[in-house]
């Protein structure tokens, strides 16, 4: 009898040694109310739902919880860690939505055909870009074929004249070329063949297309600058001068004004050495604003080698660039370098300025609002 309780006993104490052996560590998994329920798998083996206490083997334990949400949802929480013998592990699970597998690869779908046509609308976009330069290359190519076309004929024509209408100014066909620009040794700039005003705008040819005559000096007469005219002005009968003809006249740009004026010299003053030849200033029109003074009637003087009178004194001439302290950044291709506008350039001094302002290269700035009895303007366009 003793013996068979001593066997009993023992086989109890291996069952529990057992028991305990096989306990190793605990997880202990919990979630909030709204995840209770969730499945929970640990490394890759179903265990149950959470809440979850559970004897794990010591090492590294991947932890995975699911819940389907919805049709297309389900919430999900992973986690790899490492647990020792013996421990007692606490894992405070919080699931993060997501799309379920069905809904994800939908979504994929949907991405890949959304990817796709934004990059056919991308290249799409590029080709029609593409094409826009092309084009834009085409008619740049063009119109360099005809400005060259332009500037041969040209050369043959110089000094042509071209009159619009019966009233309006007669225009002179200026060749193309290159020329230095300002002060010695200047800047090299190119220019494309135009037409310019062989005078400055007169007091009649202003009345012919505005119907009134602003000039300080009207007793002058007819053939006499139109002056007390501002930047604006000169715009304003443009305007109507371009309406009238059904051309496009403009104000020249400055280095248009300089390349006419030096007609292919380097000359201090517009066609001469000699600003008696070719201009009215201070000493021979009255020496100034206050000894009565005036302009003159237009073509009295010297014209220089494109046929041009008056480039130099009578008025200063209004061109169409912003003023600018220096040419540090100017164009080299002859076109008008505009700016803020506060100011407009103006050339050639005047009747009632000295010779160091009728020098070919001397230029001056003046707000295009204001008017003067020393400015005036003369006409340019394009050919044809």
């Amino acid at each position: 009898m003793k013996l068979i309780c001593c066997s009993v006993f023992l086989a109890l104490m291996g069952s529990i040694s057992m028991d305990v052996h096989a306990a190793g560590s605990v997880l202990k998994v919990k979630c909030e109310d709204k995840d209770v329920g969730a499945e929970i798998t640990i490394n890759g083996v179903f265990k149950g739902e959470c809440p979850l206490t559970v004897q794990v083997e010591a090492g590294t334990v991947q932890l995975k919880l699911l819940k389907k949400i919805d049709a297309s949802h389900e919430g999900v929480f992973e986690q790899t860690f490492r647990i020792g013998d013996g421990v007692i592990k606490n894992v405070e699970a919080v699931l993060s939505v997501r799309l379920n597998a069905e809904a994800q690869r939908h979504e994929n779908e949907r991405l890949a055909t959304e990817a796709a046509r934004r990059e056919e609308e991308h290249m799409a976009v590029e080709r029609a870009e593409a094409a826009k330069r092309a084009e834009a290359a085409r008619r740049e190519e063009e119109r360099l074929d005809r400005v060259s076309e332009e500037n041969k004929r040209a050369a043959t024509r110089a000094g042509q004249i071209i009159k619009d209408c019966a009233t309006c100014t007669d225009m002179v066909i200026i060749p193309s070329g290159e020329f230095k620009m300002g002060v010695k040794p200047g800047h090299s700039v190119q220019v494309n063949a135009f037409v310019l005003g062989k005078t400055e705008i007169t007091q009649g040819q202003w009345r012919a297309v505005m119907g009134n005559n602003p000039s300080g000096f009207s007793s002058c007469g007819d053939d006499c600058p139109v002056e007390l005219v501002s930047w604006n002005d000169a715009q304003a009968f443009i305007q109507k001068l371009n309406a009238k003809t059904g051309k496009q006249y403009r104000l020249p740009s400055e280095a248009e004004w300089e390349y006419a004026c030096r007609a292919g010299g380097q000359h201090e003053y517009c066609g001469s050495d000699s600003i008696d030849t070719v201009a009215w200033y201070d000493d021979n029109s009255g020496k100034g604003w206050f000894s009565k003074g005036s302009t003159h009637p237009v073509s009295r003087k010297q014209p220089n080698a494109f046929g041009l009178y008056d480039m130099t004194g009578n008025v200063w001439e209004w061109v169409e660039d912003s003023y600018h302290d220096s040419y540090n950044g100017a164009p080299t291709d002859g076109s008008a370098w505009q700016g803020d506008g506060a100011k407009r350039v103006l050339r050639g001094g005047s009747w009632s300025f000295g010779p160091q302002f009728a020098r070919a290269a001397n230029r001056g700035g003046f707000e295009p609002a204001k008017r003067n009895y020393g400015i005036g303007f003369r006409v340019a366009r394009m050919l044809p």
